[in-house]
């Protein structure tokens, strides 16, 4: 089985961020940047069914080539190779596109990735890659198994779960709880030197086309001082509500 790992590569959210000073991009500067932490689930699930069914895992990134460190710690985790799209990504359609075009030569049975990204909190990449691909779509996943040519997915729904059989190959976006936090896998030095010489395949976009133009950014504005009204002054507390807060 082949298995196709799609991650992003996203600033740490310990990180400030900033944007330029026309605010018409994020500024890069002095970022930390990590594997998605909703890719980190589905790439720890591949490593999984590596090891019970002798999948072999590929990560895929869509990205200069700032991201590669972010595709030789996904390597260091247990990846088997990395392919790197040489493309800075400008929108979802035009990552989607790629990671189909990469996911269709390759010929892969099972792409997983998280269902979103944490910076821009789109997720719509995923649903764009089944229907570029025409493969069966299961999104939000927190559960998974693989049986021959046939995946059986969880999700979750509005007071319960979901469990839904999938013929591969398959698209499958995950979340927290496709594995258990602690089964995430912290690389050691075994496998961050072994990374190093693991392959790591650059080609170039099939495409330059882009549907979607981000205009502007905005930093969110700034919280307002606190007011502490003592608990004896009801008369100061329902002035602020009304007059200020304008909530009643």
């Amino acid at each position: 089985m082949k298995i196709l790992v799609c991650i992003s590569s996203v600033p740490d959210t310990t990180s400030k961020i900033n944007f330029t000073a026309d605010k018409s991009a994020f500024d890069k500067n002095g970022i930390q940047w990590v594997i998605n932490p909703l890719d980190e689930f589905a790439l720890t699930k591949a490593i999984k069914l590596q090891e019970s069914q002798g999948a072999t895992v590929t990560v895929l990134n869509v990205g200069d080539a700032t991201t590669e460190p972010v595709i030789r710690k996904a390597l260091a985790i247990g990846a088997n190779d990395g392919v790197r799209v040489n493309l800075d990504p400008k929108d979802s359609y035009s990552t989607a596109k790629e990671i189909a075009s990469v996911a269709q030569n390759g010929g892969y049975d099972l792409v997983l990735c998280g269902k979103e990204s944490i910076d821009y909190n789109g997720g719509s990449v995923p649903g764009m890659v089944a229907q570029l691909l025409n493969q069966p779509f299961v999104n939000a996943s927190v559960g998974l198994d693989v049986n021959g040519s046939e995946a059986t997915a969880v999700r979750e729904i509005e007071g319960g779960k979901e469990t839904i059989s999938v013929k591969l190959p398959a698209v499958i976006a995950g979340q927290k709880g496709l594995v258990d936090e602690k089964d995430l896998i912290i690389p050691n030095m075994r496998g961050i030197m072994s990374a190093r010489t693991k392959p790591l395949q650059v080609v170039e976009p099939t495409s330059s086309e882009v549907k979607v133009q981000g205009v502007s950014y905005d930093s969110v504005p700034p919280r307002a001082a606190v007011k502490i009204v003592s608990p004896d002054n009801l008369d100061e507390l329902v002035r602020l509500l009304h007059e200020e807060a304008k909530v009643i």
